[in-house]
């Protein structure tokens, strides 16, 4: 069996639900062992227990996206979801108690491409609490906030922790490896220099591999899907100038260490 695992992707997402049997099987039959959906509010949380349970290949994660970003992203349609209102104490309370059917707390950080935001400083400070809470990994979205969550996850005592999709700067990027944290690295490294700078800079014993589908594909005609996981390991083993199986090997056992 092989041991290729995609730590973050949104199988709840409308592009890929309505087809999610071919999905499932297309990434078993690339090598996958463990996919991470991931949600990002009420709604997908429960959608992605629900996965999880339908399907032994997939794990859920539970956590709630910056929610002022997370509304502007569902008016422009990016992420077709119900615009409600909720009660954050009451979904954190929904989180522990299905603490035994996660594997992270995740989608979780910051995003202030519209501008810092109390509100998400003061949810995010509530899920870090909750991960460390249930000594669970936390995996973070750090956009335009990248030094503001480093800042405040090095407040934490938890050490589990992967920064998702990692935009900023290179000595960022060295204090995020020099913390012992993890950096997860996404399908368009086959085209981004930053993402293959991150991949030859951090040693492979704190990287991962992840898809973020249905964004951020390989293909540029293509929607992006777990199956595609494995052109991140190529290009990390290439940058790595090792063997592919030896790079999945070595990213397998950072699996073993975070999530088992």
């Amino acid at each position: 069996m092989s041991l290729l695992v995609d730590v973050h992707s949104h199988l709840d997402h409308h592009l890929l639900a309505d087809k999610i049997d071919e999905i499932i099987q297309r990434a078993k039959n690339a090598g996958l062992r463990h996919i991470i959906t991931n949600g990002i509010n009420p709604e997908t949380n429960r959608k992605c227990l629900e996965l999880s349970k339908k399907y032994e290949i997939v794990k859920c994660a539970m956590g709630l996206y910056p929610r002022d970003a997370l509304k502007k992203e569902i008016e422009s349609g990016d992420y077709p979801l119900k615009n409600s209102d909720f009660d954050v104490d009451e979904e954190i309370d929904f989180i522990r108690k299905n603490k035994n059917n996660i594997v992270a707390i995740s989608e979780v950080g910051l995003d202030f491409v519209n501008g810092e935001s109390k509100e998400q400083i003061e949810d995010f400070e509530k899920m870090i609490k909750l991960a460390e809470e249930l000594k669970k990994p936390i995996v973070v979205h750090s956009r335009k906030a990248e030094h503001k969550c480093i800042e405040m996850l090095e407040s934490s005592k938890n050490k589990k922790i992967i920064m998702h999709c990692f935009s900023g700067k290179k000595s960022l990027v060295k204090r995020i490896s020099d913390n012992g944290w993890f950096l997860s690295i996404p399908t368009i490294v086959v085209r981004s220099q930053q993402f293959q700078d991150i991949a030859g800079n951090v040693p492979i014993t704190q990287l991962f591999c992840e898809t973020d589908s249905p964004y951020l594909s390989p293909y540029k005609e293509k929607t992006n899907e777990p199956a595609f996981v494995a052109e991140s390991y190529s290009k990390i083993a290439e940058i790595k100038e090792m063997d592919v199986i030896e790079a999945i090997n070595n990213i397998y056992m950072n699996w073993q260490k975070v999530f088992e």
